[in-house]
């Protein structure tokens, strides 16, 4: 096992993609498992109020007892809002539909963008214990997906091999330059992941390669495959990584966590 790198902070990644259906959830809690597995400390925090996380890790929503909407709105300290689970070095921050009326919450707020940051920046000690800090963002450009760009220092992007995928980067693209030239200059793109990739389908194989032409670089080396396991592990409460360690959906996990600890400096 690689040894954890040495602290400078928390790598806080926001996982969107303002459409649904495309792996964000999936790959938060997968990518979480596999950096775990590698031995390093990882955070999710829910911010989607569907709390499909939260249940993807194991705390039903009867256990929600603090969630994530108190951690920024109830001036919970980070501590109070964690959660373990039953991955070694994996903790949750859930959520729950008490999120959904934050945004009108939020409306009245000046300082509405940053409330997820100024959250994470009251608790900067404890979050040091963390080597990655990933937000689960909700399927829309809101007020929360934008507190997670806020927060983050870069953005991870699922990217559903279908049709029309490419078309749909244009508005996050633009939401991610109007927060970096608003409130957080250092954001950037960590990269974009292709999600729910069949071989055996030319259109997958087209999106694949018009998404490595356009976008070069930015586009991972590591591809998620459509994989049963990996629809099925969520209905379990457990990553795929979990539920089946040998699936292909785990090995597709374990190459992005080590492309992504490949890249740490």
């Amino acid at each position: 096992m690689p040894n954890p790198s040495p602290h400078s902070g928390p790598r806080i990644q926001a996982i969107a993609n303002q459409k649904g259906g495309v792996g964000k959830t999936t790959t938060s809690i997968n990518l979480g498992a596999a950096l775990a597995e590698l031995g390093r400390r990882v955070l999710v925090i829910d911010l989607d109020p569907q709390g499909n996380a939260s249940t993807g890790l194991g705390v039903p929503n009867e256990a929600r007892l603090v969630t994530v909407y108190d951690f920024i709105l109830g001036n919970l300290s980070l501590a109070e809002s964690t959660q373990k689970t039953t991955v070694p070095n994996l903790f949750v921050i859930p959520a729950n539909t008490d999120l959904s009326s934050a945004d009108m919450n939020l409306v009245v707020n000046e300082r509405r963008s940053f409330l997820l940051q100024d959250a994470l920046e009251r608790s900067s000690d404890k979050a040091q214990d963390y080597d990655y800090i990933l937000i689960d963002c909700p399927p829309s450009l809101n007020i929360l997906t934008v507190n997670a760009m806020v927060a983050a220092r870069s953005v991870i992007v699922p990217l559903q091999c279908e049709f029309y995928a490419l078309e749909g980067l244009s508005q996050l693209m633009l939401t991610i330059r109007e927060v970096r030239q608003s409130a957080n200059p250092g954001l950037r793109i960590e990269g974009v992941v292709l999600t729910m990739f069949d071989r055996r389908n030319n259109l997958s194989q087209q999106v694949e390669a018009d998404a490595r032409q356009n976008l070069g670089e930015l586009v991972f080396k590591a591809v998620i495959p459509r994989n049963v396991r990996l629809s099925e592990a969520p209905s379990h409460s457990q990553s795929v990584l979990d539920y089946d360690t040998n699936s292909a959906g785990s090995r597709a996990y374990r190459a992005l966590a080590a492309e992504l600890v490949s890249r740490e400096t």
